[in-house]
């Protein structure tokens, strides 16, 4: 049986951050909810925690990919909901989080503003909404925010992205 990793992230909307994270191979679990940092546990902000194969997909890897499918370099007046956060579970993972931060930043000609923080605490958003991308793909939030994320998975992380699960769509 092979040994999962997880991670925890936040940045936008929970539902957009669980669709894209839902979308790639070696992922095998997205809890979508809210999560606050070790040390503020009544801080919380929308966010998933992801259970994935790292000899599928590094945590690197997940961490480019959460800076390019939300805004990362973005200070805006929702940041309190959509902290932009890596939480990791291990000082391990913090040192690689921070070194797959720096590396990305070349990415991007704006400073990432993307916080790697100690994992705290975890609440699961209301069943309802659980998965709601793949639920709702119809619905107007998820056409004009979450599909044009996917469309840049399939364009920009395309070895990534797990086809059998879009084409159920």
């Amino acid at each position: 049986m092979k040994t999962l990793q997880k991670v925890a992230l936040g940045g936008g909307c929970h539902w957009c951050t669980e669709a894209v994270f839902k979308s790639l191979k070696g992922v095998s679990k997205v809890a979508q909810g809210y999560v606050a940092p070790l040390g503020e546990e009544n801080e919380f902000s929308e966010g998933v925690i992801i259970h994935y194969d790292a000899a599928c997909i590094s945590l690197q890897e997940l961490i480019t990919i959460h800076l390019h499918t939300h805004s990362s370099t973005k200070i805006h007046a929702m940041r309190h909901k959509y902290r932009s956060a890596v939480y990791v579970f291990s000082s391990t993972d913090m040192g690689t989080a921070k070194a797959a931060v720096m590396k990305a930043q070349r990415d991007f000609t704006e400073k990432v503003i993307t916080q790697i923080m100690e994992f705290g605490a975890f609440r699961a958003s209301p069943e309802q909404f659980q998965n709601y991308y793949y639920k709702n793909t119809q619905k107007p939030f998820c056409e004009t925010h979450i599909t044009p994320k996917i469309g840049m998975l399939l364009k920009r992380f395309s070895k990534n992205v797990n086809e059998e699960m879009l084409e159920g769509q």
